[in-house]
């Protein structure tokens, strides 16, 4: 029987990549025809390091899964950081087909392999031009959710219909994925200005998503019915709603006494108690933002657990947040003193670990897409605070059209540059923690249940997944 080689391009962005990596396991688990080979990039627009893939490569080791490295492709001449990032990858074409032709062909003598096809991730949609030549189809991975897939199809339209630029754009957006009108100031910075390299490149790219065989998505139609609809236009590739894929069983590796030290204080906590503070692996505060924070959990007098991370320096990688050394340094005066036993301040968290503990009863987060499918697999109900990318644009939906989270009133600002007020933050903390039988808290645990039966067998995003794979092996 020969083994259908599917070949991964990834971001090299931890949320982009461990979920790409959870596809995979579900794919090789559900049919063992399939072999998967994951392309490493040293992207110059990525934080995720080949060292770090290669770590996360020896935790699929024996399942399938191989990891691959590209050669490191320089770029000649003084760009920004949005057209190098495109050079890049035009650069990279010719030795990711040189490479897929030299390891497929390897594994092809001695195991039947046979090439089935690309899965690239939406910044790689033009990789498309590769799998052309070797007469492959080409799937796109989307990291986000639904209706934010939808916002990227309906971009061009957007583009075309609009001669403003959106950031002056008075009104607000009917866009088909939303079922509320869409403030343009939710949207991503990208989307705003056409005059931008970046803007050119999304545009780019999203006129290209219509070129693939098909869009798989991190979601479930439990979830973004309303989304799921809209893409049956008769235009739009088949959508494959196959989430929430999660690594629920994390990787502390040279973090384990930290994770044991946390979960040990989770442990003494009482049920629902504490709010977690976590901004994802790029999130990271100004000195006064993060002073206005601790006083505002000091004032709200709830358990917290905060992960604090010391904002990027120079040589440290793009976007790389590090742990602080002293966390007297930003905190204010004698603020670890008067919280000593009611709050835990650290750096790197297990943070599907924390949102599964039972002390655990509300969630502070920049709502990037794997979090929000985490928090509502837990349970857990979210306070939004929402920071770069497309993580307004979730806070939106989250809050908007799902009634699952609360807004402190950061989703609709535009002074991004303010510092949040204690006040501010002790009032977020008190419309989660003091909410325990709202309609929210109760819509979260509903879709709590909703999350976990729709990867169940017969559930709609196994469904999704066995169609997926019929479909590939149909073009086989």
């Amino acid at each position: 029987m020969k083994k259908a080689e599917l070949v991964f391009l990834p971001l090299p962005e931890t949320g982009h990549l461990v979920s790409m990596v959870e596809l995979a396991r579900r794919l090789v688990d559900q049919d063992d025809r399939f072999s998967i080979t994951f392309i490493n990039t040293a992207a110059p627009f990525g934080s995720t390091t080949i060292a770090d893939i290669e770590s996360l490569g020896n935790s699929v080791a024996d399942t399938g899964i191989s990891f691959i490295n590209l050669p490191e492709v320089t770029i000649d001449k003084p760009a920004s950081q949005d057209h190098t990032g495109a050079l890049f990858i035009e650069n990279q074409k010719p030795h990711l087909l040189h490479a897929i032709t030299q390891h497929v062909n390897s594994k092809s003598n001695s195991n039947s392999v046979q090439l089935a096809g690309f899965i690239v991730d939406f910044f790689w949609v033009s990789m498309i031009d590769v799998a052309n030549q070797l007469d492959v189809p080409t799937y796109m991975y989307f990291t986000s959710g639904a209706a934010t897939l939808g916002v990227l199809l309906h971009f061009p339209t957007l583009h075309n219909e609009i001669m403003t630029e959106l950031k002056d754009y008075k009104g607000e957006l009917l866009i088909p994925s939303f079922f509320n009108p869409v403030p343009p100031s939710v949207l991503p910075k990208v989307f705003l200005d056409k005059t931008t390299e970046a803007y050119a490149c999304f545009l780019y790219y999203s006129q290209r998503m219509k070129e693939t065989a098909g869009i798989i998505v991190n979601t479930f139609t439990e979830l973004e019915c309303h989304a799921m609809n809209s893409f049956h236009d008769g235009q739009t590739p088949q959508v494959y709603p196959i989430g929430p894929l999660l690594n629920l069983k994390g990787h502390s590796g040279s973090n384990e006494a930290k994770e044991e030290k946390i979960m040990k204080w989770l442990d003494d906590q009482p049920p629902s108690s504490v709010i977690f503070l976590c901004f994802g692996s790029r999130g990271s505060f100004s000195e006064a933002q993060v002073k206005e924070i601790a006083l505002g959990l000091e004032q709200s007098g709830h358990r917290f657990l905060w992960s604090l991370r010391r904002p990027p320096s120079a040589g440290n990688g793009p976007g790389t947040t590090s742990d602080f050394t002293y966390l007297e340094e930003v905190l204010p005066d004698g603020f670890l003193g008067r919280t000593e036993g009611r709050g835990l301040i650290c750096g790197w968290v297990p943070q599907t670990a924390i949102l599964a503990h039972q002390a655990v009863g509300g969630f502070l987060s920049h709502c990037g897409w794997n979090s929000i499918l985490e928090s509502l697999w837990y349970g857990v109900p979210i306070v939004v605070w929402p920071l770069y990318g497309e993580q307004k644009l979730n806070a939106f939906e989250l809050v908007r059209e799902f009634g699952l989270g609360f807004d402190m009133g950061l989703t609709m600002r535009t002074d991004e540059g303010a510092v949040v007020t204690a006040k501010e933050v002790e009032r977020g903390v008190r419309l989660v923690m003091d909410c325990h039988d709202s309609k929210e808290v109760r819509r979260v645990k509903e879709m709590r249940e909703k999350s976990r039966m729709a990867v169940m067998d017969t559930g709609s995003s196994f469904d999704s997944l066995r169609q997926l794979i019929k479909d590939i092996m149909d073009r086989f």
